[in-house]
């Protein structure tokens, strides 16, 4: 594609009153402006055929396959000419909703005949983003004209949580752990599975003394259990209208959505029951149920369920929480840790959730996780001081308290609850895991 830079359009624009001015000095005049066209319209067709043209161009890409949620990438974009290159050219990358290329438009220069240029890449929401076009422009040598070359690569590039600061707070989690001896309680614990037999202390718990053993050698032996291993761990997450709202004030993922934290938090403690050895499976549901990972076990398979959660995407229609859960009991063939991520929008849609959980606790555990809302709390606790303020508290208590009647509900029906505010949630959704772990409800 060729076409008319600026300083093209500005001469050919001079060139009316320079016709209307030598026209009112001298009657034919006129013919000024018209041989200042025909001169301007020749220079601007030798421009665009001397010099490097568009066919002698090519353009090839070099993108990550995957990007992370707050990591960003680059992309370097190369140019190629059959014979003299310009000395400076200007490229522009195409992207969809789902990444941004920053800065939208860069300068490349040459060496000989190649160019190169590197361009920032930043995620803006999980799914499958896409490189939908690159641009590449030189001026001609005299400067009237752009010369432009445009490739569609379509370069697909998955937009995934970001699984660096997953692992980094894995990392942290077992460290600050390993001092106070919580580490080694994930091999040894008040589980089922015989470990050893150690001698008994003051702390140890009366039942576990094995008299047999202690008569048999002349002193008081306790058995010690090491913590059960391969239990399913599933991971439900809603993705329905309610979850794809923002959520949370806090400056690192500020305003992400709700499901965006239940994803996150989520592959924490899939990171962490991986290392400990049970099998780890997600599946998604809103108006339809959105597939099911299937278990995987060994931290080598995290990337797999990586993959299946960033897959998982906003939706904008009501959760079927009958169709759903339903779905997935019919998935899992034994007893299982459900994790629950959801957000009940009104009072059907909760009593609906209640019913369909409690009818998969009857013979599953169901961790129930809840997202508190600090926003909404703020608006509870601020101090009205207009008639609107006092609506917005009242409307405020009445949520919170409504959402509080339906958790207390689900904890009568034997649903573990964890209830924390986003920046919280994976700590918190560990450490109730671990709890289930010692307590052998599994």
């Amino acid at each position: 594609m060729i076409y008319p830079t600026a300083r093209a359009i500005a001469l050919a624009a001079l060139g009316a009153p320079t016709a209307l001015l030598a026209g009112l000095i001298a009657p034919d005049g006129w013919a000024v402006g018209g041989a200042w066209l025909v001169l301007l319209l020749g220079l601007i067709l030798l421009d665009a055929l001397i010099g490097p043209s568009p066919a002698a161009a090519s353009l090839t890409l070099d993108a990550p396959s995957v990007v992370g949620v707050g990591a960003g990438g680059t992309l370097v974009i190369r140019a190629r000419f059959e014979g003299a290159a310009p000395a400076a050219a200007e490229v522009a990358v195409e992207t969809n909703a789902r990444l941004a290329a920053e800065p939208g438009q860069a300068a490349m220069s040459f060496t000989g005949s190649e160019g190169v240029s590197r361009v920032g890449l930043t995620p803006l929401r999980r799914g499958q983003g896409e490189i939908t076009a690159l641009w590449l422009r030189w001026r001609g040598g005299l400067g009237l004209v752009w010369k432009q070359l445009r490739k569609a690569p379509h370069r697909p590039i998955a937009v995934l949580p970001d699984i660096r600061g997953v692992k980094a707070q894995a990392i942290r989690l077992f460290s600050r752990d390993a001092a106070s001896g919580l580490k080694s309680q994930l091999e040894t614990g008040e589980g089922s599975e015989f470990h050893a037999l150690r001698e008994v202390d003051g702390a140890t718990d009366p039942r576990t003394i094995d008299w047999k053993q202690s008569a048999r050698h002349g002193k008081l032996l306790g058995k010690e259990f090491r913590v059960d291993r391969n239990h399913p761990v599933v991971f439900a997450i809603d993705a329905g209208r309610a979850m794809s709202e923002p959520i949370g004030h806090e400056e690192r993922g500020a305003g992400a959505p709700r499901i965006d934290r239940a994803i996150n938090a989520a592959l924490l403690l899939a990171y962490v029951a991986l290392k400990t050895g049970d099998r780890v499976g997600a599946y998604g549901f809103d108006a339809h149920p959105r597939g099911f990972s299937g278990l995987v076990a060994g931290a080598a398979r995290f990337g797999r369920l990586q993959r299946h959660l960033s897959g998982l995407d906003y939706g904008d229609d009501e959760t079927n929480y009958t169709l759903g859960l339903t779905q997935l009991g019919v998935f899992l063939e034994r007893r299982s840790l459900v994790v629950v991520f959801t957000e009940f929008a009104d009072s059907t849609s909760a009593e609906l959730m209640v019913e369909n959980l409690g009818r998969l606790m009857r013979r599953h555990v169901v961790l129930f996780v809840a997202v508190r809302d600090e926003e909404l709390e703020a608006i509870a606790r601020a101090e009205p001081t207009t008639a609107e303020a006092v609506a917005r508290a009242v409307t405020a208590h009445a949520l919170i308290r409504a959402r509080d009647l339906v958790i207390a509900r689900l904890a009568r029906l034997g649903a573990r609850i964890v209830d924390a505010p986003a920046a919280r949630l994976g700590p918190a959704l560990i450490s109730a895991y671990l709890d289930l772990k010692r307590s052998d409800v599994l």
